[in-house]
């Protein structure tokens, strides 16, 4: 076969390379027509694809379509053979990427739950706390409450000491101290709410910021601080009480014993001729527990004073230490040797004379029994009353007698009205204090129960 410019040459179909094959040529104008060629003759454009001896012709869009397509569907075999040979390993990533985020996503989860529960339990710890220290002060405010019960059993004191209003005369010896405003020092706080209450009241303190929570318990804690700064103070109160009582008691108690000491008497006997009010019951002894706090101790001790101050003071009712006429004390006349006022030569007074107007009252100076009630020589009108234990007093000169014979009178009855009847030179009392029925100095007795009221 021969080449011509302008077209397609070809193998023999003999050749031994050519078996089997479809060739391509392509004619193109490569010179001009000869004229004296046929325009029928003239070579076209395009491609041939030839394939055992057969022929055919393709354009040129034809053709590169044909070849785009083989190439894309090439490219999309790579494609496809390179994702099936590396999908494994995508897999495995994506699987190991989803994984290390679940396993975060929970650890988040875990981390908040643990800040919740520590919070929760910090809040059940707070709440534990609180009601601790709030049942630690209601248990406080009920010992002391208890306290102050005690302190009101105790005669003049149920509380704070304060002192007299006026300062004690003859005429007030022996009556009991002046008693002071009972103890008005108590907290009052509202109880914490219930279980459920507190439970509902968590949620929204969960939820408020730290600040918030730090504040609120700040707030909680002060206030807790506070009544227990009130209940330091009422304790510290209750026991200055305290410690004034038994200090008071037992300077009285001293001053009592003191007394009959001074006046000579003897105890026992006193004590024996006493009268006893109707009084009964078992016998208990009293006990002390080994654990007792200081205000147990200083309790005890107070009422064992009491005992004996209850004692004594029943012992020296029946001593005549007090005024009998009320106001200041102004003597016209001692006991002892003296001018008489009538005849004017010495004699033996056996009184005291107390200036007074007339009218006054004359009251007994002890508890006793009148034996004489009447007119009498020169002490006139004369009231005579037996205090037993061989003590005696009369009162003389009287107006007016107000008691009789076999009466009992108390310490402060009045007995008659203050004269001038009898031996006498103008209104005034004469008062004789007897031991065993010789006359005594009645400023003996006076003098003791100043002492006895001094403290």
């Amino acid at each position: 076969m021969s080449y011509r410019p302008g077209q397609y040459s070809e193998y023999p179909q003999h050749h031994p390379h050519n078996h089997g094959r479809a060739f391509m040529r392509r004619s193109a104008p490569h010179a001009p027509v000869p004229a004296a060629q046929p325009a029928a003759a003239q070579p076209q454009t395009g491609y041939t694809l030839t394939h055992a001896g057969r022929q055919v012709r393709v354009g040129p869009v034809v053709f590169w379509i044909a070849v785009g397509t083989v190439t894309l569907l090439g490219l999309w075999s790579a494609a496809t053979a390179t994702y099936f040979a590396f999908r494994d390993d995508v897999l495995t990533r994506l699987i190991a990427r989803q994984a290390e985020m679940q396993y975060a996503y929970e650890d988040r989860i875990a981390e908040l739950r643990a800040k919740v529960d520590r919070t929760t339990s910090r809040q059940l710890l707070d709440q534990e706390q609180f009601e601790q220290k709030l049942d630690q002060i209601m248990r406080r405010q009920t010992v002391l409450e208890s306290r102050a019960t005690a302190l009101g059993t105790i005669p003049d004191v149920t509380g704070s000491i304060r002192p007299p209003s006026r300062n004690p005369s003859t005429s007030d010896i022996g009556a009991s101290p002046p008693k002071p405003s009972p103890i008005s020092d108590t907290v009052i706080f509202v109880a914490p709410p219930d279980r459920e209450a507190r439970l509902e009241s968590r949620a929204p303190i969960s939820k408020s910021p730290p600040s918030n929570q730090f504040a609120r318990i700040q707030g909680v804690d002060n206030a807790l601080a506070r009544l227990q700064t009130s209940l330091d103070q009422i304790e510290s109160r209750q026991m200055a009480a305290l410690n004034s009582y038994e200090e008071g008691a037992e300077s009285r108690l001293r001053r009592m014993r003191g007394v009959i000491s001074d006046l000579g008497l003897d105890m026992a006997q006193l004590e024996a001729a006493a009268p006893r009010a109707a009084m009964g019951g078992p016998f208990v002894p009293v006990k002390l527990a080994a654990n007792a706090n200081p205000f147990d101790r200083q309790l005890y001790r107070i009422n064992l004073t009491r005992a004996q101050m209850d004692r004594l003071g029943r012992t020296l009712s029946m001593v005549p230490y007090r005024k009998p006429v009320i106001g200041e004390v102004e003597f016209t006349s001692g006991f002892g040797v003296r001018s008489d006022p009538f005849l004017g030569r010495p004699a033996m007074h056996t009184g005291l004379d107390f200036r007074a107007q007339s009218g006054d009252p004359v009251r007994a100076t002890a508890n006793g029994k009148v034996v004489s009630a009447g007119w009498s020589g020169g002490y006139g009108r004369m009231v005579e009353i037996d205090h037993g234990n061989g003590l005696s007093t009369r009162y003389g000169h009287l107006s007016e007698i107000s008691v009789r014979i076999g009466e009992t009178v108390k310490i402060g009855q009045v007995v008659g009205e203050v004269g001038s009847t009898g031996r006498s030179t103008g209104p005034h009392l004469h008062y004789e204090t007897r031991i065993d029925g010789e006359a005594v100095d009645p400023q003996k007795f006076l003098r003791a129960g100043v002492r006895l009221s001094a403290g």
